[in-house]
């Protein structure tokens, strides 16, 4: 067997239907992952009670917002996970290192949506 070829590139209207079909294969990878799934849920706990409090239009905004992020962080999280897993698959530090650090980025923002809910419905 040969080198693997590289595609051509993708230009114009159909490299945009062609990022959505990357970013559909995205998110069907990340529904693999239980914390997504934890985190969606979580996302729909958090505007029912903003909804069930009589939150603001803004404030409804601003949850989903901070949520998408924590979604975003997330999908990047689980991109440096799957880089770390190929290229050290025996522990090693740095791979603890970046694992840690990945997730700390999300338990940031975990922390980000929990306080700004709580801020909606006592304020």
């Amino acid at each position: 067997m040969g080198k693997p070829v590289k595609p051509p590139r993708i230009e114009g209207v159909a490299h945009f239907f062609a990022a959505m079909r990357y970013s559909l294969a995205g998110s069907i990878r990340l529904w693999r992952e239980s914390a997504f799934r934890q985190e969606i849920l979580g996302g729909a706990v958090g505007l029912a009670v903003l909804l069930g409090f009589g939150a603001t239009l803004a404030e409804v905004i601003g949850f989903v917002i901070l949520w998408l992020i924590l979604i975003a962080v997330e999908a990047l999280n689980t991109a440096f996970e799957t880089l770390v897993d190929h290229l050290s698959p025996q522990w090693s530090e740095f791979g603890r290192d970046a694992k840690d650090l990945g997730s700390f980025a999300v338990a940031c923002l975990i922390g980000a949506n929990s306080l700004f809910v709580l801020w909606a419905i006592v304020n």
